[in-house]
């Protein structure tokens, strides 16, 4: 029994870990694939939403007749679909043709050079030229090719249904109730291994330029800083398809049911003792009908929803996976917005800093509930008191910020006098006003003054020298009204980096991360054995797949829509497909950007407390009353047993009085005995 539980445990350890990789290393990748595809934050967010509406699909029915078929068969049938579903994921890579990103410089940067920058457009082409440009154009309009990365992501998400529900109902069913608490906790802990590894390999991709292999990286002209620069997103997809392929193969070797935990006989638990009330659990000869089953569904249903704390438990997990996920998603852009650093360093940071802290949390959470045993409503007050704490911790993170870079025509005036601005008509300026420059291209060039301009051409630059990463333009007129005469007017590539200051602001700003993590990863396990113990036992699967199913419906696929849809609104500069139409954001009102995330985040998370209270105190009473009733039939027992203790007592004096009679008499018939046998 225990080798086969332990052997469950380790594979189904391994099964979190492989999807729990692949989840974290799509979020790593969530900003490549945007610019990879040309998307809008909104759409990516629609993108990384399929996970959660391929479980919505599925999460109800597996949790409930899963309970009742063979639940590791099921687990491992789930991970082979996950596998599919990343190796969909980077189909596109393969189908697609090279990257190619929007400059003003040749690509052909094979020979160090001195040339003219002449501004193009397509009215200036000759007929023929213009005629190939169209076409292309179309081609790569009718091209959609996200749409199997929605479709991957969604196939990923029906395939880790089974595995959550069925895989700890398993462990809560088969092992003693006192370890329960314990291997969860250390199931959870294992699972975020997975995430770090996953943002870690996130960060060695994300240095790897797309095409890495099939393009000569001297030609290269950006950086991974660069918010044109797209790394291997799909090289890590084809390693967590790989992963969770390994991982499913134990599970068809698993038995469907096991003994208990501690019984001293080796034969399985039977049927009807399992405590997810599942009808066949050994494999005989009884076949399920599955419209049998499916009769007691709905009152199951009904029967759970309408308890009071479950249901306002829903609704506080509710708001708190929307602030999560939204977090989640988008936190390596937010560190790469506010902050400037490259999406390869965010991804690294997340993985090495924020998730062991996390692991630590959930581990040590666990430990406490089984140290000193806590009760239903101890787990529930520590789970809110620490996420309340971290809570308030992230209110700090308002005042770690960095201030918009200097963008001519965006984020300051030509002159360098600050002025944000959603206007076209102000990347125009006199000095660039007669290089009939276009407004849509972005090829950021950093001048001596530190202000960054849109394009070499807005700067008013004439002429270039050197190649790739190198190159320096020259002559640049709108360089020269921001410093005195005489100064240098030449530009390099790339955008200007944050002052100084911003790195003090980005330390302060990880601290304040890594420790509102730590602290809120505390409640996480004894929050998570609120909802198995508040209810009864029969029920145990069918709540923490319709928990999933919930937060995953009302938290998992709106969150990362309408959070993307508001860091759309903060974009200052949009990038321009060839078709026309917008494409990803290039640079965003950082102030702007700081302000709606992490206000979403502080008002969806703040309002979740106030079912946790209601929580509380529901429990309380709950059972308070139960241990009044236990209170109520121990004193009667009591009673009872002093009346009874009484009679006894009575019953022994009255027995006492009598007993010399029947002593002597009985000396008395020995003595004539004797008597006459004498």
């Amino acid at each position: 029994c225990c080798s086969k539980l332990k052997l469950f445990l380790v594979s189904l350890a391994f099964v979190y870990f492989a999807k729990a990789f692949g989840g974290a290393y799509m979020k790593s990748s969530i900003t490549q694939i945007e610019r990879r595809f040309d998307i809008p934050s909104s759409l990516i967010g629609v993108i990384d939403g399929s996970f959660e509406m391929g479980n919505l699909l599925v999460i109800a029915f597996v949790s409930y007749f899963g309970a009742k078929l063979h639940r590791p068969r099921l687990i491992g049938i789930g991970c082979l679909v996950m596998a599919t579903g990343s190796f969909i994921v980077a189909l596109p890579h393969f189908l697609q043709g090279p990257y190619k990103y929007e400059t003003s410089m040749s690509h052909n940067t094979q020979v160090n050079t001195t040339e003219n920058i002449l501004p193009l457009s397509l009215s200036k082409l000759d007929p023929s030229l213009q005629s190939v440009y169209l076409t292309s154009c179309e081609r790569e309009s009718s091209s959609h090719m996200w749409i199997y990365v929605f479709l991957g992501n969604a196939l990923r998400g029906i395939g880790e249904t089974p595995v959550t529900p069925l895989g700890i109902s398993y462990i809560d069913d088969f092992a003693k109730a006192e370890n329960s608490p314990f291997y969860i906790a250390c199931l959870q802990t294992i699972t975020l291994l997975g995430p770090m590894f996953g943002f870690l390999l996130g960060s060695y991709c994300a240095k790897l330029y797309v095409d890495v292999g099939y393009v000569d990286m001297e030609s290269v002209t950006i950086t991974p800083k660069d918010s044109r620069w797209v790394g291997a997103w799909w090289l890590g997809f084809l390693i967590s398809s790989s992963l969770l392929l390994v991982s499913s193969i134990p599970f068809w070797f698993l038995p469907r049911s096991l003994p208990k935990q501690g019984d001293e006989t080796d034969t399985p638990t039977p049927p009807s003792l399992t405590l997810d009330g599942a009808e066949s659990a050994q494999s005989s000869n009884q076949t399920i009908k599955l419209t049998e089953i499916a009769k007691g569904f709905l009152p199951s249903l009904k029967r759970l929803l309408g308890t009071p704390t479950y249901f306002l438990f829903l609704c506080a997990a509710i708001l708190k996976f929307n602030s999560f996920i939204g977090l989640l998603t988008f936190k390596a852009k937010y560190m790469e917005q506010q902050f400037g650093q490259s999406a390869s360093r965010a991804n690294f940071l997340i993985g090495v800093l924020n998730l062991p802290a996390v692991a630590v949390g959930i581990f040590l959470g666990g430990l406490l509930m089984r140290r000193y045993k806590l009760s239903v409503v101890s787990g529930a007050q520590l789970s809110f008191a620490t996420s309340f704490m971290g809570y308030l911790l992230l209110l700090l993170q308002f005042g770690t910020k960095c201030d918009n870079r200097p963008v001519a025509g965006l984020t300051v005036s030509y002159n360098g006098t600050q002025s944000v601005s959603y206007n076209g008509e102000m990347l125009f300026s006199d000095c660039n006003r007669d290089c009939s420059c276009s407004p849509n291209e972005w090829d950021p060039v950093c001048s001596d003054s530190g202000i960054t301009y849109v394009s070499p051409c807005m700067a008013g630059c004439l002429n270039s020298s050197g190649r790739g990463k190198n190159t320096v333009f020259h002559n640049c007129s709108c360089a020269s009204t921001s410093y005195p005469p005489g100064s240098s007017t030449s530009a390099r590539l790339g955008q200007c980096p944050h002052a100084k200051d911003c790195t003090r602001s980005f330390t302060s700003y990880m601290a304040v991360s890594v420790l509102s993590s730590f602290i809120n990863s505390l409640g996480a396990t004894p929050g998570y054995m609120v909802i198995i113990r508040c209810i009864t036992p029969d029920l145990k699967s069918l709540a923490l797949g319709i928990q999933t199913l919930v937060t995953r419906t009302l938290g998992g696929i709106p969150a990362p829509v309408y959070f993307g849809a508001l860091i759309d609104s903060t974009c200052l500069k949009w990038s321009i497909k060839k078709c026309g139409g917008k494409g990803a954001c290039r640079i965003y009102d950082s102030n702007m950007y700081r302000i709606i995330f992490l206000g979403l985040i502080t008002c969806l998370s703040g309002t979740s407390y106030f079912f946790m209270i209601a929580v509380i105190v529901l429990l309380k009473r709950q059972f308070w009353k139960a241990d009044r009733d236990i209170e109520l039939q121990q004193r009667k027992a009591s009673k009872e047993s002093g009346i009874m203790a009484q009679l006894e007592t009575q019953e022994k004096s009255g027995a006492g009085s009598t007993s010399p009679k029947l002593s002597s008499d009985k000396t008395d018939s020995t003595g004539v005995g004797k008597d006459l046998e004498g």
